[in-house]
């Protein structure tokens, strides 16, 4: 039987601060509904102290911003982005169009199409988070999305200049400095000067994702997601406490509702790591972020084996789950809901969300049960066709299709059915309506 040696904020809590920012969000997207352009200069005066002429950057200033990257700094970007498009176009790659004769005559098939417009955004009105900058408009460029649009809010009073040239080495085609609420609200409604996407993806704060959350069905979006989520199995064998620790430390920094999760095999274990916990936060230049996190969110679980350790796993679905254990395939083999796995101590987490090549938008707030994270395929609508090639087979089919429409009473589709078999067939079917069908004429042939 598992036990908790440190638990986090409860349910009610949590959705009390959801309901909160619910309230804020539904008003903010009905402001930009009725006033557009207003609406949004005033959210973004009032929430970030940021006014322009103009939110979208001209191409002078994205120049700038491009140039002024040391050779180091573009060269690393250049190496993430590398890493990123590769593992995407494997993605796309494997996504391949189908045609196939199901029956003689009878000919379906798939395509898989790009959506006309996404808007990407980018946080980092905390951070500079220009890696989201990569994660998104790499990957909907590579699924072949023809309108790339991107936000991103101003940092320490200006616009955010090394997002802004990540954005623009990834690809962007518009580039806006605008932040929060009024950035979603402004790509997904569209307004005087901002013209509407089709999907919006990317990771933000609390209100960002809610702000998706509510815009979800007027345009799409990659997935529901909330604070940044890090779930850390380890055992004596597979980790150290204080890699467990560092590693924990190392996201719950990115905002004081952060959850980062223990779950090990060892009582002991466990209490050295928080231990170490406890000797980092004295020296980690984040502390303050990840203090916070840690007290209020943090939870430590002694579990009794490797089948416990998996059954709360899933349980948690965690955005992240980093695995250092004495076997971590026994979990890639066994554990069905995760954002991401990162399997033994080489690997972690930043890796992930800066430069190893997959993709760092991944679903919290236990949406991992039923989806993946942000990849090409997000971008992509499998869209089927049909065809049939030959008298019999469209008389085939439609012989079925009568009987199966007459079973739901469904008359107007059966008759779809039956002129076919009248038109195409080698015998009558009688007409499913209420009066008798007009006899076949040579014109009909």
């Amino acid at each position: 039987m598992a036990e908790w040696l440190k638990r986090g904020a409860t349910a009610e809590a949590k959705a009390d601060a959801d309901r909160k920012v619910r309230d804020i969000v539904e008003a903010a997207l009905a402001d930009i509904e009725k006033r557009g352009d207003a609406a949004v200069r005033e959210m973004s005066i009032r929430f970030d102290g940021w006014d322009r002429e103009s939110y979208r950057l001209r191409q002078s200033e994205i120049d700038a911003c491009v140039d002024g990257l040391t050779a180091q700094e573009r060269k690393d970007i250049e190496f993430a982005q590398a890493q990123v498009k590769g593992f995407a176009q494997i993605q796309r790659d494997s996504m391949l169009d189908v045609e196939v004769e199901t029956l003689p005559g009878v000919v379906l098939g798939h395509k898989n199409v790009p959506v006309n417009s996404a808007g990407c955004y980018v946080p980092g009105g905390k951070y500079p988070l220009l890696a989201s900058a990569h994660m998104s408009v790499i990957t909907a460029k590579v699924a072949g999305v023809p309108r790339v649009v991107t936000c991103a809010p101003p940092f320490q009073g200006e616009f955010a200049s090394k997002i802004v040239a990540a954005q623009a080495l990834a690809g962007a085609d518009a580039i806006y400095a605008l932040g929060g609420i009024q950035a979603v609200g402004a790509m997904a409604i569209g307004t005087e000067t901002i013209d509407p996407v089709d999907m919006l993806v990317g990771p933000g704060n609390a209100f960002v994702a809610e702000a998706k959350r509510q815009l979800f069905g007027r345009v799409g979006i990659d997935l529901f997601a909330g604070p940044t989520e890090t779930l850390i199995i380890a055992d004596e064998i597979g980790c150290d406490p204080e890699m467990a620790a560092t590693d924990i430390l190392g996201q719950v920094e990115h905002g004081p509702d952060s959850p980062g999760v223990l779950l090990t095999n060892s009582e002991a274990f466990a209490h050295e790591t928080m231990a170490e916990i406890d000797r980092l936060l004295e020296i980690l230049p984040t502390a303050d972020h990840a203090r916070k996190a840690w007290d209020d969110f943090g939870e430590v679980i002694v579990a009794e084996s490797y089948e416990e350790m998996v059954a709360i796993a899933d349980d948690i679905a965690s955005e992240h789950v980093q695995v250092m254990t004495r076997d971590p395939d026994y979990f890639l083999a066994n554990m069905t809901n995760y954002g991401a796995l990162f399997l033994g101590s080489r690997t972690n987490v930043s890796f992930g969300d800066k430069v190893i090549g997959t993709n760092h938008t991944l679903p919290t707030k236990k949406a991992a049960r039923y989806t993946g994270g942000l990849w090409v395929g997000k971008f992509l609508k499998t869209c089927t066709y049909q065809r049939i090639t030959s008298d019999e087979a469209s008389a085939l089919i439609g012989e079925y299709c009568s009987r199966l429409c007459a079973l739901e009473g469904f008359a107007g589709h059966g008759e779809q059915a039956n002129i076919r078999v009248r038109r195409f067939g080698a015998r009558d079917v009688p007409y499913a309506g209420q009066a008798e069908p007009t006899p076949r004429t040579a014109a009909d042939a």
